[in-house]
């Protein structure tokens, strides 16, 4: 009987002396590197305008005898939007186009005399001028009276009518805004040494305080053909989408504009150890016995918030530490308390290792 309990203390004490060296192994948090899409951020200031905007006037001076359209109201190409009082001219245009049916019967008639040899070449020739004259005459009348509507030159979304039926208004005054909204310009500058980086067709987001939840994406379409010589910057204009007609000209925009977007692998910049101009990693080495740590020189690239870009040193689906790295040495045996991925982070793998 003695025997056995000493045997069990034994099977007992060396439970207990397994379960607290692996206890007292160092407790790290793995991660495995992932390929991501990446891309070199480059932020800005910018201001949209319209794709296209006018300032509707009058080239002549009358009053206004009707306006047909509302505050902010959403217009098609082509209707009219302001008329002017048009009564002499439209008298003006009548005479014009009775003289020209005078003449024109005139002509007419010196032809048939002239086809019975009763009347000289010379007479239906000069019939025929003054019929040329007085059409021309009808046509400028008629030219003279478009100058008396102002119609929508392009669809869009009319501003704020601040002129009222009776007024008198003069060549240049303005009448109404008209600004093209589905699609938006939007012209922010970047420096010169950024040039070789930019392109047409390059993607970008903006965010305005406006709508602080929301991401307007779209695309570089050109780029300035001059250099600011006093700033060194050069001008860049992007097109947003805007089908809801939410953005509006003059809005301040943030913009990042994707560059060079590519598939690379992508660690948490907590996985890095720096020492000098050289960064480490150290990768955790399943085996069986307890998980072994290898210290490994990694090349870096560019950095993002919370994440930096590995060009050399580890491949795709390395599990490497990336939480309990004070204490972990090369070559040194640890404890895996899990692995951090999108669905379960660092906090959750500590409180559930308590």
């Amino acid at each position: 009987m003695l025997v056995f309990k000493h045997l069990v203390y034994c099977l007992l004490m060396l439970g207990w002396a397994t379960f607290a060296a692996a206890q007292s192994l160092p407790p790290v948090i793995g991660y495995y590197a992932a390929t991501e899409t990446w891309s070199d951020p480059l932020e800005a200031l910018g201001t949209l305008s319209a794709d296209e905007s006018v300032t509707l006037s009058a080239t002549v001076t009358d009053t206004i005898a009707e306006i047909k359209f509302d505050d902010g109201e959403q217009v098609e190409r082509g209707r009219l939007l302001v008329r002017l009082e048009d009564a002499e001219e439209q008298a003006l245009l009548r005479a014009a186009q009775a003289i020209t049916t005078e003449r024109r019967n005139a002509s007419e008639r010196a032809s048939q005399l002239q086809q019975r040899n009763l009347a000289p070449r010379a007479d239906v020739e000069d019939t025929q001028s003054r019929l040329r004259q007085a059409e021309a005459d009808a046509q400028a009348l008629e030219a003279r009276l478009e100058n008396y509507r102002i119609h929508a030159p392009f669809s869009g979304r009319v501003g704020f009518r601040d002129v009222s039926v009776g007024a008198l208004v003069t060549p240049g005054m303005a009448l109404v805004t008209l600004d093209k909204l589905d699609v938006m310009k939007l012209d922010f500058t970047v420096p010169e040494v950024l040039l070789g980086r930019l392109s047409a067709g390059l993607s970008l987001s903006a965010t305005t305080a406006a709508y602080p939840d929301e991401v307007f994406r779209g695309e570089i379409a050109s780029i300035g053909t001059r250099i600011d010589p006093v700033s060194r910057s050069v001008s860049v204009r992007a097109e947003l989408a805007n089908p809801d007609l939410k953005l509006r000209p003059g809005m301040l925009m943030e913009v990042i504009v994707q560059q060079r977007v590519r598939d690379t692998l992508v660690l948490p910049e907590a996985a890095i150890q720096p020492s000098g101009n050289r960064h480490f990693v150290m990768l955790i080495q399943q085996q069986e016995e307890a998980p072994r740590l290898e210290r490994r020189e990694v090349a870096i690239g560019e950095r993002r918030s919370g994440e930096v870009e590995i060009l050399e040193g580890i491949s795709e689906g390395d599990l490497v530490v990336i939480h309990g790295l004070q204490l972990a040495r090369e070559g040194q045996e640890v404890r895996l308390l899990g692995v951090a991925d999108d669905n379960t982070d660092i906090r959750a793998l500590l409180e559930a290792d308590r």
